[in-house]
């Protein structure tokens, strides 16, 4: 079966319809203040179109994890408001998710208004294991759109959930992908499928824990993978050096010396390292060789030989997939491992090759170093969505777009 688009449904018409969109408006927040507005400024697509369209929308997403309660802190307040000056157009904050006020202003709506539902996770019922309480509350949203209403899922860094607003709403409306959700699965069944070679990932972040199943799925069929990050400092205690109180995970790595044992002629680790007295952003540090980190000091960044590197493999690479930074990149003394690394990636896209930054920390560090966003061939809205698809996992936000309508 395959999977209605966005283009379906505005072919069959939404004017004056009732649409349910699914949107991943999860951005990072700094005392109220937005951040990094990546996420909302990828959904604008999908809600433009069906806005222009006529259609009456209504918007669920999630911020952070409020654990099933209101939390102010976690309100989309902030939210609400960004993606109004997106739109160009109101977006109105209901102050429940599927209470009066949301039912209220949902049967309020006129042909092009946006209704945003407050936080989704305020309901316990949205992230429940049960599948009768996430029941009520698919049936509590589908209310808002009433019986004609339709389902669009835009959220692709919540595809990997089996939750009320992903996939149960999905069984009891007429189902579409949105623009965004349409993009990142092309994209990343690119990279599954006949991938153009030298294929390069580039795998960064704090644990080997997290990455293990996507080093174990990628190791095999690429021909490099470039490990970096807060994990790179158990592959190289796998390798009997000394880590000093680098960020470590004991317990990984009889496992990392299998995988440099099976795949070593693939996995490329850091030569050298930025070591820090402590972690702080105004810590002493200095550059070592990846054996000579100094009894008491971390490392909190790969040095500028890893770079050089690194950056050898990269640019000449025809594929690259790209999670996770290769150091504390918020800390500017620790940012120019993840900065030399990322603009080796621009230089490949250049040169024509196929380049993906697998959502997360890695998109957020795209655009807090000031990278030119058109330098990278895509840039993900969900990172563990991008991993689980790459593992070969079956992400039941899409499989349930491929039922029948």
């Amino acid at each position: 079966m395959t999977v209605k688009m966005l283009q379906d449904l505005l072919n069959e018409g939404v004017e004056g319809r009732g649409v349910l969109v699914r949107s991943d408006l999860n951005v990072p927040l700094d005392n109220g203040v937005i951040t990094d507005p990546g996420r909302i400024i990828a959904s604008v697509p999908t809600l433009r179109a069906l806005v222009e369209a006529g259609a009456k929308v209504v918007v669920t997403a999630h911020l952070g994890r409020p654990d099933g309660a209101p939390d102010p802190k976690f309100s989309l307040a902030p939210v609400a408001a960004r993606l109004a000056e997106e739109l160009g157009r109101n977006v109105q904050l209901a102050g429940d998710v599927v209470g009066q006020d949301a039912l209220a202003r949902s049967e309020g709506l006129t042909d092009g208004d946006v209704l945003l539902l407050e936080n989704v996770r305020f309901d316990p019922r949205e992230t429940s294991k049960d599948e009768a309480e996430r029941g009520k509350l698919a049936r509590a949203l589908v209310e808002l759109v009433g019986e004609d209403g339709a389902f669009v899922s835009d959220g692709f860094g919540v595809v990997h959930r089996k939750q009320a607003s992903v996939y149960d709403v999905a069984k009891l409306l007429p189902h579409y992908a949105g623009t965004l959700v349409a993009a990142e699965v092309e994209v990343l069944r690119t990279l599954t499928a006949d991938p153009a070679r030298p294929y390069a990932v580039v795998l960064g972040g704090s644990k080997v824990s997290d990455k293990l199943a996507v080093i174990e799925s990628l190791a095999p069929k690429v021909d490099t993978l470039v490990i970096g990050g807060g994990m790179c400092f158990t592959f190289l205690a796998a390798q009997g050096l000394s880590v000093g109180t680098s960020l470590l995970q004991p317990e990984m790595i009889e496992t990392c010396k299998d995988l440099l044992e099976r795949f070593g002629d693939v996995i490329h680790l850091p030569l050298d390292i930025v070591a820090a007295d402590r972690f702080a952003a105004d810590a002493e540090s200095k550059v070592v060789s990846a054996n000579e980190i100094p009894e008491g000091w971390m490392g909190l960044d790969i040095g500028p030989e890893s770079v050089k590197r690194f950056a050898a493999l990269l640019t000449e690479a025809k594929t690259i997939f790209w999670n996770g930074p290769m150091g504390v990149f918020e800390f500017e003394n620790f940012a120019e491992g993840t900065r030399g690394v990322a603009q080796a990636i621009v230089t490949a896209t250049g040169k024509g090759a196929f380049t993906v930054v697998g959502g997360g920390d890695s998109a957020a560090a795209v655009r807090a170093l000031g990278l030119p966003e058109d330098g990278f061939g895509h840039i993900s809205t969900g990172g563990g969505a991008s991993l689980e698809y790459l593992e070969g996992k079956e992400l039941p936000g899409i499989s349930v777009l491929e039922e029948a309508n």
